[in-house]
Parts: C-alpha cells; structure tokens; sequence
C-alpha cells in the first residue's frame, strides 16, 4: 500500500519534468530557428538616385542575385542628396549590415562616414563609381577609360577633316567622369579635333545638357560633334540641337545603350552610344559582396570570381573588377542590343519605318 501511494506521488513529478523538458526543447528550437534567422547575411544598397534609368536595372538585377544566394538587401537612394546618402549609410551602419554597397553622389564627401563603417567591421563596395582615399574592400565597375576612348574613336572616325567638337559631361564630383576624360583625350591628342567648349552637369540632371548645348551654340558658331557623359543628356542635347535645326547634322555619342539612345540610332540622330553590360556588373557585385559577407578572400584564386587586379584610390590599391563595354552602332545595333536581349527589336525599332 505504501509502495503505490510513493508511486502515486512520484508520478506526477515526473510528468511535470517530461512536460518542462518538452517545453524546453520547443523553446531551444525556436530560439535556434530565430537565430538562424538572424545569422542571414544583410547587404545595404546605396543609390546615388534612380534618374539614370539604368540604375534600376542595377537594383534589380543586384538584389534578386542576393536574394537567390540568401541575402537580405535593403536599398535606399538619396535622390541626388548627398547629406541624405549619408544619413542612409550611417542607417546602415546602426542595422549592422554586413555589407554596404555604394553608387556615390560625391565620393569625397563620404570619405567620414565609409570610414565609420570600417571601424564597425562593416565591409564597403564601390558599385561602379569609386570613393577616393577611402581603402574600400572592392571597386566594380566598367573600364571607365576605355569608355572614353570608344566615344573619342567613334568621333575621330566619323569626322575626318572636320574638327569642332563640344564635350557635355555629367557630375564634375563623379570621378569616372575624369577616368571617361582620360580617355578621350589620349584618343584625340595629336588628332584635328579641336574641344571648343565644355561643360558639366550637376547630379547629371539632363536638362541641364539642354542649356549647356544652346550655351555652347552661342559661343560657337560651329560644331560637328558632341559627346555627352551618357544617354540621358545625349536625348536633351539632341532636342536643343533639333530647335536650331541640327540634329542629325552634328555627330553625336554617349554611353549606357538605353533604349532611348537606341531608338535614335536606328533613327539617325545619335551615332553611337557604347554599351555597358550592366546585368553582369550587378550579379557579378553581389556574388563578391555575399563572398566579403562571409569573409572570403575575393582576391585569391579559389574565389568564384577571383579579383586580380588593383586600383589606386588615392591612397591605397584596392581590389578592382573592371568589364569591358562595347561600343553600339547601326551597324551592329541588332547584334549587341537585340542579340543580347537588352532591349527588345519592336521596342529599338518603334519610330522607324
């Protein structure tokens, strides 16, 4: 009898420690899954602005890429506001990003606030535009140079025994802007052709390209050619060319290939653009940013993506990717644009019969 009354009496402890245990497990469970959870690399994407219409291309293409390696993406764009992108990384740094992505408004102006991220151990990627001085962990972007070089050539070939040219770039604080110079005049010296006039565009804002052209105009009587820092002020430039009845008449050429500039190829207002893959720039930026996340050394040769060469920021060499660009003509608009899906035939072809 007092054998089954102990038996009795133990039971229902035993049922209380099962039942704990139980709820323990579950607990232990769920704080596990949610640090699983929380482990999930974090990436900030940090746009410049998305008046480019190349730039949401970028995004999409960089975030889906992240999101099918198991990253988070937060972007934010600054809408050309320099304080307010850096508000938006400093907002960054306080999530404790992994990663930080940048398309710069002024890379100089950032120089501060890059530095704080490195202090919290946060890893800086310059997307397509470099941050000077700043010792980043990668720069990607086109070869800015020879972007420039493909502009001049196409110039150079266009206007043999003619020689007033403009040049219209964009923002003077983007410093591919002075790497696309670099290019151009290397290609033009000891050439015919003769730079008359320059001028720069604030945040790259396209109608300011509008008044730089009827600016220029109203110094110069003449002018056979004009290159534009992109698309987009090509298409301005080529509507003040066109109320002083000069379009089509005067050479011009820009970068980026968007279907705007495309369709005006196929046109004949725009001689050529010079084609930028920018699909491969923004999978290939966040492959290395999931690999900088995860501590991967991107410059050795079991990298994925190894990243073999450097460049010089100012003061350090840091690991550099550059691809190459294309320059876009008539003569292979259909095999570069079309060909490769960037834009579709009916949609570069609408205004031409």
């Amino acid at each position: 009898m007092k054998k089954r009354q102990m038996i009795w009496s133990v039971l229902p402890m035993m049922l209380l420690v099962l039942f704990l245990t139980s709820c323990g497990s579950k607990e232990t469970k769920e704080v596990s899954d949610a640090s699983q959870e929380e482990r999930r690399i974090q990436i900030g994407l940090s746009f410049d602005s998305f008046v480019i219409e190349r730039w949401i291309r970028d995004r999409d293409v960089f975030v889906s890429t992240a999101q099918e390696l198991g990253a988070e993406v937060n972007f934010q764009t600054a809408n050309g506001d320099v304080q307010e992108q850096i508000s938006q990384i400093e907002y960054f740094i306080q999530k404790k990003m992994d990663v930080i992505a940048i398309i710069a408004i002024d890379g100089e102006a950032l120089y501060d606030v890059v530095q704080k991220a490195k202090e919290n151990g946060i890893k800086v990627v310059c997307y397509d535009r470099v941050i000077r001085n700043a010792g980043t962990d990668l720069y990607i972007s086109f070869d800015n140079e020879m972007v420039g070089e493909l502009m001049a050539q196409s110039m150079l070939d266009s206007l043999s025994g003619k020689k007033h040219i403009f040049i219209i770039n964009g923002s003077e604080y983007d410093y591919n802007i002075t790497m696309v110079n670099d290019g151009i005049r290397k290609k033009l010296e000891n050439s015919q052709l003769q730079v008359d006039y320059t001028a720069y565009c604030d945040n790259w804002l396209a109608e300011l390209a509008f008044d730089a052209v009827n600016e220029g105009l109203e110094k110069y009587e003449t002018v056979d050619g004009i290159i534009f820092g992109n698309d987009d002020l090509a298409g301005q430039g080529i509507r003040a060319l066109t109320e002083h009845r000069m379009a089509g008449k005067v050479v011009v050429v820009a970068q980026d290939a968007e279907l705007s500039a495309c369709q005006r190829i196929a046109e004949g207002t725009q001689k050529m653009t010079v084609y930028k893959p920018v699909d491969e720039l923004a999978k290939t930026a966040a492959i290395l940013s999931v690999a900088l996340a995860k501590g991967e050394d991107i410059t050795s040769a079991e990298s994925e993506i190894p990243v073999t060469a450097s460049f010089d920021d100012g003061k350090n060499q840091i690991p550099y990717l550059a691809i190459e660009p294309v320059a876009v003509t008539k003569d292979n608009l259909d095999e570069v644009i079309i060909g490769s899906g960037f834009h579709a035939k009916e949609d570069v072809y609408l205004n031409v019969q």
